[in-house]
C-alpha cells in the first residue's frame, strides 16, 4: 500500500464510520447511505488510490475533465456521478457516461439527455435539482415547478427519473441546513403518489453538513474535502 492509498483509505474509513453512525442512531440502515466521493479537480491518481480501499462512487462536476479521468481509469470498475451544473449544449457528452446525473434542473436540458440517451440505445438515471432556498447563484428548479416539471421528465423514455437532489445555502453551523434536506424529503414523499412510482434517492449533505442529511433521510452524500483533503487550485 502507497502512502497516499493509506492516506485517503484513512479517511474514507472516518467518513464511512461517521455516517454510519448516524444512520445507526436515527434507525437508518447504514447500508441505505451512499458516499459519493468528489473528486472534482483532484488528479486520477487519487482517485485510483482511493479505489485500492474499495471505494466504487466518484462524484465529478466538470465534463471534459470527468470525461479524461474516466479514460485514463478505464480498467476500474467505477460508478461516475455528474453532480455539477449541466447546460443543455454538454448534454450530449453526459447521457451514457455516468451512472447518475444529479443535477437535471430544467425541462429542455432532460429532453437533450433523453434525446442523446436515445442515440446510444441506453436508459439514464438522473436526479431533478431543486433549490429550495431560491438562491440565484445556484442551479435548480424551484419547487412550485417541480411537480409538472417531474410529470414530465417522468414520461420521457430514456431517462430513468431515481429521486431529487438540493444544495442549501453554505451555514457555518451544519444544523441550519436541516430545514433544507427535511424539505427535500417532503416534496419526494409528495412527489411518488402523483407520479405512481417510487423515488429511492435523495442526494444532499456534503462535507460540511452530511450528519443532519443522513438524519433527514439522504441516501446519497456527496464528499469530497473530507476524504481528499482541500481542493488544489486549477490551473
Amino acid at each position: 500500500m502507497t502512502d497516499l492509498e493509506r492516506e485517503l483509505a484513512g479517511r474514507m474509513a472516518r467518513v464511512q464510520e461517521e455516517v454510519a453512525e448516524t444512520a445507526r442512531n436515527c434507525g437508518r440502515n447504514p447500508g441505505d447511505v451512499t458516499i459519493v466521493a468528489v473528486s472534482k479537480i483532484h488528479p486520477a491518481e487519487s482517485i485510483r488510490a482511493l479505489h485500492a480501499s474499495g471505494q466504487v462512487d466518484f462524484g465529478e462536476n466538470y465534463v471534459q475533465e470527468a470525461l479524461g479521468k474516466q479514460e485514463t481509469l478505464a480498467d476500474l470498475d467505477l460508478r461516475w456521478h455528474f453532480i455539477g451544473g449541466l447546460q443543455s449544449n454538454k448534454a450530449k457528452f453526459v447521457a451514457g457516461q455516468f451512472a447518475l446525473v444529479h443535477s437535471v434542473d430544467s425541462l429542455k436540458l432532460a429532453k437533450m439527455l433523453d434525446k442523446k440517451a436515445s442515440e446510444l440505445g441506453v436508459v439514464q438515471d438522473i436526479l431533478v435539482q431543486v433549490n429550495i432556498a431560491h438562491e440565484e447563484q445556484k442551479s435548480g428548479i424551484y419547487e412550485d415547478n417541480l411537480f409538472e416539471m417531474a410529470e414530465e421528465v417522468a414520461g420521457l423514455e430514456n431517462l430513468h427519473l431515481v429521486g431529487l437532489m438540493t444544495m442549501p445555502p453554505f451555514f457555518d453551523e451544519p444544523e441550519r441546513a436541516r430545514p433544507v434536506f427535511a424539505r427535500l424529503r417532503e416534496l419526494r414523499d409528495s412527489l411518488e403518489p402523483r407520479l405512481d412510482m417510487k423515488l429511492p434517492h435523495l442526494s444532499m449533505g456534503m462535507t460540511g453538513d452530511f450528519v443532519p442529511a443522513v438524519e433527514e433521510g439522504a441516501t446519497l452524500v456527496r464528499i469530497g474535502t473530507r476524504i481528499f483533503g482541500p481542493r488544489p487550485y486549477k490551473k
